[in-house]
């Protein structure tokens, strides 16, 4: 640890990102990687440079929906991620999935494994002036969270859940090694709260609503927003461009703006 805290000194890895936010849940398939592709779209659309890690090793989805293909090259400092203009910012990607060559290959680690890859990610990568780094993790409270939260001092986090009362008590947990690992939590944001119908645009409550909302007055952290299913949205994704014209998209534009008031970034200048 004090051997990376060195590193970091020397100006290389995430040394120049003034913003960290992990997306956690303790449950799974609530959305926490459709809310970092969404978040830094809109981010990097709004005139930030923003990076985006996949820290779900297991299950690296991002660069899929993103839509951004190429492969790793290096520097003198290290892995460059792989960057593009998005609107007038730009996003930085990086993920297990450009490094493996079978992509329906199973990656099958023990934990050390994915410690030292997930330090490699934050040593190694030349990641350069961003205003913001999301980090996409598995769901739980296991080696990649662990290790992600002793490497970065001042890492922030926002919190994933859908309305059940199932997934709320798991993300209850998730605030609470976010308390003991102090890790600032930024808000909540409730996922599949309703569901959008494809032709007529109502919203029906498929799932019970308002879980989130009651987590985050129960925790006294903020509510960030509500997001309902939306199949037009999740279909943008899978074919790897983000449809911007959509209600859901709009929330989680609205969503980013209130993060950036939580933490405000230095806008730089965008050639």
């Amino acid at each position: 640890y004090n051997e990376y805290k060195s590193y970091l000194s020397m100006g290389v890895g995430i040394g120049e990102v003034k913003n960290i936010i992990a997306v956690l849940s303790g449950k799974g398939g609530v959305g926490k990687s459709t809310t970092v592709t969404v978040l830094a779209h809109a981010l990097a659309t709004s005139g930030y440079h923003v990076g985006v890690l996949d820290a779900d090793l297991c299950g690296p989805s991002l660069a899929k929906m993103f839509g951004i293909k190429g492969e790793i090259t290096s520097d003198d400092k290290g892995w460059v991620p792989i960057r593009q203009g998005c609107g007038r910012g730009s996003i930085s990607m990086m993920s297990l999935s450009y490094l493996v060559e079978d992509q329906d290959q199973a990656v099958i680690w023990r934990g050390p494994k994915k410690t030292a890859m997930i330090k490699q990610f934050l040593n190694d990568v030349s990641w350069g002036c961003l205003d913001y780094l999301l980090i996409d993790t598995p769901p739980g409270t296991s080696d990649e969270h662990m290790v992600i939260a002793e490497c970065i001092t001042g890492l922030s986090a926002v919190l994933v859940t859908s309305p059940q009362g199932v997934a709320v008590a798991d993300v209850l947990r998730q605030v609470t090694f976010c308390r003991k690992t102090s890790i600032k939590i930024l808000g909540i944001i409730e996922t599949m709260s309703g569901f959008v119908c494809p032709n007529c645009s109502d919203c029906s409550l498929i799932f019970s609503k308002g879980g989130g909302e009651k987590l985050a007055q129960h925790c006294q952290v903020p509510f960030l927003g509500a997001v309902p299913i939306d199949p037009k949205l999740a279909e943008s994704l899978d074919k790897g461009c983000i449809s911007t014209h959509l209600s859901s998209y709009q929330t989680y534009c609205d969503i980013a703006k209130t993060l950036h008031t939580e933490i405000p970034a230095t806008k730089m200048d965008v050639g």
